[in-house]
């Protein structure tokens, strides 16, 4: 509850016309009442706009928590700028970034790992954002196998609300394929980053 407020933008609702827009989601950490600004952070979006309203189910109420899945009425006019994947933050709290630094582990080949060298593209379901990301392994290392982890660096197609320490899912060739953990961030949320460089590592290690 002490930290920053951050929720998930989920699905996106126009009510009365157009003249309001109900964004749902899941709050994970700090609050929110009506008339408090939030930022909306990713896809090239950052925004800030004032919260109208919030509804709780059916109820009108004056605050979010962490742990609700509230509604945040919006004014009528951003929901041109929203999408599924992005935040509604605390202004200024958390950034867009369209690379990363990561440690990830894949799963047995049984369970859907399969070999991934420099240039694979993984699936990466980051938040509510799912999108591609291109890998680059690290010096030395041509190709991670089933069952062993590495540091890399993952480039995406688009700038999404990060934080070092968010652990992610992704899926390779259509299959869920391992996870990892975001160690670093790269660029901003004006477009991909120009350093795509991996962290080095002598060799991959057993998951």
């Amino acid at each position: 509850m002490s930290r920053p407020f951050l929720m998930r933008v989920e699905d996106i609702f126009p009510l009365h016309q157009g003249r309001t827009v109900m964004v749902t989601g899941g709050t994970e950490r700090g609050s929110v009442r009506g008339g408090d600004e939030v930022e909306i952070v990713g896809f090239g979006t950052a925004r800030i706009v004032r919260v109208i309203g919030i509804r709780l189910g059916a109820r009108h109420v004056e605050e979010a928590r962490a742990g609700s899945n509230p509604g945040l009425l919006l004014p009528g006019p951003v929901a041109s700028a929203l999408e599924r994947g992005q935040v509604l933050a605390t202004p200024g709290s958390i950034g867009a970034h369209a690379a990363f630094t990561a440690e990830i582990a894949l799963l047995p080949e049984a369970q859907g790992g399969t070999d991934l060298s420099t240039g694979g593209v993984l699936w990466c379901h980051l938040g509510a954002a799912s999108l591609p990301g291109t890998v680059t392994l690290p010096a030395g290392l041509d190709t991670l196998s089933p069952l062993h982890l590495a540091p890399v660096t993952v480039r995406l197609e688009r700038a999404v609300p990060l934080e070092a320490g968010e652990r992610f899912a992704f899926r390779l060739r259509g299959r869920a394929a391992g996870a990892g953990t975001v160690t670093g961030l790269l660029g901003d949320a004006s477009g991909p980053a120009a350093c795509v460089t991996a962290r080095t590592a002598s060799r991959s290690r057993r998951a």
